[in-house]
């Protein structure tokens, strides 16, 4: 179904797909829209079986974009509290454990450069040390603002070994690694302009932007 809806809307490109692990791994992307998701459902490879970290929501039943997220029985989620980190924990080492790979939105909330890449989060580097799988950066470029026909360009980077035990000092080390590889990445993108209503519609469908509203990017092209 998602590979049908990005496609009728969008023109997906998937790059180096040949870097793709084909076993479990932590993949690690930038987030500027809430689709993201779904193009990378539509545009990767149907195995390993693909899943996602979050949206972190203590009621998943609670707004269009959990709701959405949770129909496609492809989420693991993270409702923050006290006690569910461990739980989520298990879920992640589950997930991989079945031979799956695991996405995560790496900044822990939208932004709206193509160009800019906000600090990563630890989760992904921790996750990956503590099941010992490659974690994998991979850049979308193209959903700042969603138009129909736009190209949308998923570049692959190179698989990171996760080496090392999961505390801290590593946890650091793979988080800056994965945030330089990712930032190279996304570094090669370009700004794009606002589209017409129906663009802006369905780009801000769903976004949730922290501040209350969409911070403004100087267009490029």
């Amino acid at each position: 179904m998602a590979w049908l809806l990005v496609r009728a809307y969008l023109r997906p490109k998937l790059v180096h797909r040949e870097r793709l692990p084909s076993g479990p791994a932590i993949y690690c992307f930038n987030h500027m829209n809430w689709t993201d998701p779904f193009i990378l459902m539509a545009i990767l490879p149907f195995r390993p079986r693909l899943y996602f970290f979050g949206p972190m929501e203590e009621d998943m039943a609670s707004g269009g974009r959990n709701r959405l997220m949770s129909w496609t029985r492809a989420t693991v989620p993270y409702r923050p509290g006290k006690n569910d980190l461990l739980e989520a924990t298990r879920r992640v080492s589950a997930v991989l454990a079945s031979g799956g790979v695991l996405a995560i939105a790496g900044e822990g909330r939208i932004q709206a450069s193509e160009r800019e890449l906000l600090p990563l989060q630890e989760g992904p580097a921790y996750f990956a040390l503590r099941s010992r799988v490659p974690l994998v950066p991979i850049a979308i470029g193209g959903t700042s603002w969603l138009r129909l026909g736009r190209r949308i360009t998923v570049t692959v980077g190179e698989p990171l070994p996760a080496a090392g035990r999961a505390n801290r000092v590593e946890v650091d080390r793979l988080t800056a690694e994965c945030w330089s590889a990712l930032h190279a990445l996304v570094a090669q993108q370009r700004d794009v302009r606002p589209p017409g209503p129906v663009g802006r519609w369905l780009t801000e469908l769903f976004n949730e932007w922290p501040d209350g509203e969409r911070p403004a990017v100087e267009p490029t092209s």
